[in-house]
C-alpha cells in the first residue's frame, strides 16, 4: 500500500494544472504487481481535462495491463474520484480498493462499489 501511495505522490509532481492549481496523482497496481502512475492534465477547454485516475488507468491499459488489484489517489485535500473516474475504475478494475490520500500522509480506503453503488456496467447492456 505504501509503494502504491508513493507512486501516486510521485505522479502528482508531473501534474499540469495551470487553471485550477489542483495537482492530483494516481497509481494503479496491476495483478502482476506492476504500478503505473498518472497525473491530472488540464486543458483551457475544461471539458477536455483528464483526471489522474483515468490517466493512470489508460496508461496501464495502453501498456498491456488488463487486470488490477488496487488504486491510490493523492491530492492536498484528499479529494475523492469524480463521477467519470468512478465509472472508469468500475469498468476497468471492478470492485478494487481505492486509497484516497492527502499529501500530509493521511488516507482512507474505499472500494469501487462504495464509490459507485449500483454501478451501470455490461450487465445492463444487451
Amino acid at each position: 500500500m505504501e509503494k502504491l501511495i508513493q507512486s501516486a505522490l510521485d505522479a502528482r509532481k508531473n501534474s499540469h494544472a495551470p487553471y485550477s492549481g489542483f495537482a492530483v496523482g494516481a497509481a494503479v497496481e496491476s495483478s502482476s504487481g506492476d504500478i503505473i502512475g498518472g497525473c491530472n492534465v488540464e486543458s483551457s477547454s475544461y471539458g477536455l481535462t483528464n483526471c489522474a485516475e483515468r490517466t493512470a488507468l489508460f496508461r496501464a491499459i495502453s501498456e498491456g495491463h488488463t487486470s488490477f488489484k488496487a488504486m491510490a489517489v493523492v491530492s492536498e485535500t484528499g479529494a475523492s474520484p469524480c463521477g467519470a473516474c468512478r465509472q472508469v475504475i468500475w469498468d476497468l478494475c471492478g470492485d478494487i480498493p481505492v486509497i484516497i490520500a492527502k499529501t500530509d500522509g493521511s488516507n482512507i480506503t474505499k472500494t469501487a462499489s462504495d464509490l459507485l453503488p449500483d454501478a451501470f456496467d455490461d450487465r445492463q447492456l444487451p
